[in-house]
């Protein structure tokens, strides 16, 4: 398949402008993406755009990242309903150093067709009012510029003339990289349109040029909640806001429906592998071949094979088989974000260095068992594990040395009930 059937086929296209396929047929050509410098990561939401990218790079296009350094200090309104917090510069370049850090796994800033990454603070700031209104505005009218729907559904709320004038500096940034890189297409999310497009208009207007814009569907959830959103807030690619296990839990724990959508934009899985997933999956949706699959090819791309591995490990921590070296090997916040929700019982530490009876642990200073009754029975029947040892000493005494990071105690009853007791 071309480019953009293979896009299309991937459900990565919402639309395009006519002779957008015949330029990336005639010719390598530079190809834009803007990206938003508000946080020092990306998201997941980032992610369809930037694998959009990564297939123009495979096909042998070359990406242009645009940090928007100069835009991040003025607010996009496009599927806002108020106003943005404004950013120094000294953060956006902070953000603009991870944001590059992490795009590196995913795209080549090297070799053929190397991406490239640039900031239009760098030509925007040393350009004065007067000049930018008379070089810039007059090309672009008031009446083309309200009848943009990132403008006209702000307009009942309010909007102000900083953000209003936002596509014209998004205009610009796309008309400066034609003239200095011979940017000719830019892409980006399905609300991007019309600044995409302010883009290409003064781009005509202002020396005849001719470019292009092509967008991705916003992706959204099967059942209408926001995609990249749980209960926690965003999944963010920087393993220090999430880690790769919840990473991997994302998308492990998706919806059939949009297992079978998201496996074609966020994976590099050719056609007949993907359908014979989906076909292994339809016939035994119990095991979730897509779901692992997905989770699987996602977690590489962002986190390597050794976040894949250490993600798939806690995993197994908790549903499997885990052991007591493999929950030694999680760090702090990794094995927190495993139990997470998990009964929690504090005992003071002192007492564990004096050492305490299990059955007083387990049932006096916590309520992991009603009675000693019934842990004795829950110990006769192999069914009590702490920190994934199996106990069989009813008259066990656990202390300071038992503890894991110096503060956990990890209880398992049965096979999927867990208590942790935290030493103070």
């Amino acid at each position: 398949m071309d480019l953009i059937s293979e896009l299309k086929w991937r459900g990565m296209v919402f639309d395009y402008m006519p002779g957008t396929e015949e330029q990336l047929k005639k010719e390598s050509t530079s190809v834009y993406l803007g990206i938003d410098p508000t946080a020092d990561s990306l998201h997941v939401g980032h992610l369809a755009a930037v694998m959009l990218l990564k297939h123009f790079q495979m096909a042998g296009h070359k990406p242009i990242l645009l940090v928007g350094g100069a835009t991040g200090m003025i607010g996009d309104p496009s599927g806002k309903s108020a106003e943005r917090n404004l950013l120094d510069l000294a953060t956006i370049r902070h953000n603009q150093d991870k944001i590059k850090e992490q795009l590196s796994q995913l795209l080549n800033f090297s070799g053929p067709c190397a991406a490239e990454m640039t900031n239009n603070y760098d030509w925007m700031s040393p350009m004065s009012f007067l000049e930018f209104i008379r070089d810039i505005g007059k090309h672009i009218t008031v009446n083309y510029m309200l009848a943009k729907d990132s403008v006209k559904k702000r307009l009942e709320y309010g909007l102000s003339f900083t953000e209003f004038t936002y596509q014209l500096v998004q205009g610009f940034d796309f008309y400066h990289l034609y003239t200095t890189k011979n940017c000719k297409i830019q892409i980006g999310g399905a609300d991007q349109w019309g600044n995409i497009t302010t883009g290409t208009e003064l781009i005509r207007r202002k020396c005849g040029g001719v470019a292009f814009a092509l967008t991705c569907p916003l992706i959204t959830k099967s059942d209408g909640g926001k995609f990249g959103k749980t209960e926690q807030g965003n999944i963010w690619l920087d393993p220090e806001y999430t880690s790769p296990y919840k990473f991997y839990q994302f998308w492990l724990n998706v919806s059939d429906d949009d297992a079978k959508k998201y496996i074609r934009v966020f994976t590099l899985l050719d056609h007949d592998k993907i359908e014979s997933l989906s076909a292994e999956h339809d016939a035994a949706p119990n095991l979730r071949a897509l779901q692992k699959e997905l989770a699987k090819q996602i977690t590489i791309l962002i986190h390597s094979q050794n976040g894949l591995k250490s993600a798939m490990e806690a995993s197994e921590i908790l549903f499997g088989q885990g052991t007591l070296e493999s929950l030694k090997a999680l760090d702090e916040k990794t094995f927190l974000q495993v139990f997470e929700g998990v009964p929690t019982f504090e005992v003071s530490f002192d007492q564990l260095k004096n050492g305490i009876p299990l059955a007083d642990l387990l049932c006096t200073n916590s309520q992991v068992f009603p009675s000693k009754s019934e842990l004795r029975r829950m110990i006769q029947q192999g069914g009590l594990n702490i920190n994934k040892q199996k106990i069989t000493d009813t008259d066990l005494t656990i202390t300071a040395s038992d503890l894991m990071n110096d503060k956990y105690l990890l209880v398992q009853k049965g096979k999927k009930i867990y208590f942790l007791i935290k030493a103070k």
